[in-house]
């Protein structure tokens, strides 16, 4: 999810306004604050200390999402398919997990390792197991003599 994303989030939340917000960070005035909500300019560094404390998350948190908007192995589509999936019901998401698994037919290494421990359980045959009277090696060798017929 996008800064601006979270941060506007977090601010409704906690019902602060641009102006609420602004007042809470050094160096920044009502402009700049909606500027970040927009997703138009990023904080410095000792603003999102200060915004972190206002919207009582750990700067760290901020600082994901921010790396996170300049991941160069993500695409925009990317960024958009994860942004859609984290505004979605549960039920939702693993719908859209199974469509998903489905479109890429599982081949890769990737889709398969994602699989659910049950997924395809279905189509799987049950395992031949050994019944409780499975004899002991002891037992194997002491078996009665065949008898010949005459």
């Amino acid at each position: 999810m996008p800064l601006a994303t979270t941060l506007r989030l977090l601010a409704k939340a906690r019902g602060l306004s641009a102006t609420d917000l602004a007042t809470a960070i050094p160096r920044a005035g009502v402009a700049t604050v909606s500027a970040w909500l927009r997703g138009e300019k990023l904080p410095g560094m000792e603003q999102l200390d200060a915004l972190a404390r206002t919207l009582g998350v750990p700067a760290g948190a901020l600082l994901a999402e921010l790396a996170s908007t300049f991941d160069p192995a993500r695409t925009k589509g990317e960024h958009e398919l994860l942004a859609a999936y984290r505004g979605m019901t549960a039920k939702q998401q693993d719908a859209l997990l199974e469509l998903v698994r489905g479109l890429a037919g599982r081949t890769s290494s990737h889709a398969a390792s994602a699989q659910p421990a049950n997924a395809g359980a279905s189509k799987a045959r049950p395992a031949k197991t050994r019944s409780s009277k499975a004899r002991s090696p002891a037992a194997s060798t002491a078996r009665a003599p065949k008898t010949r017929a005459r």
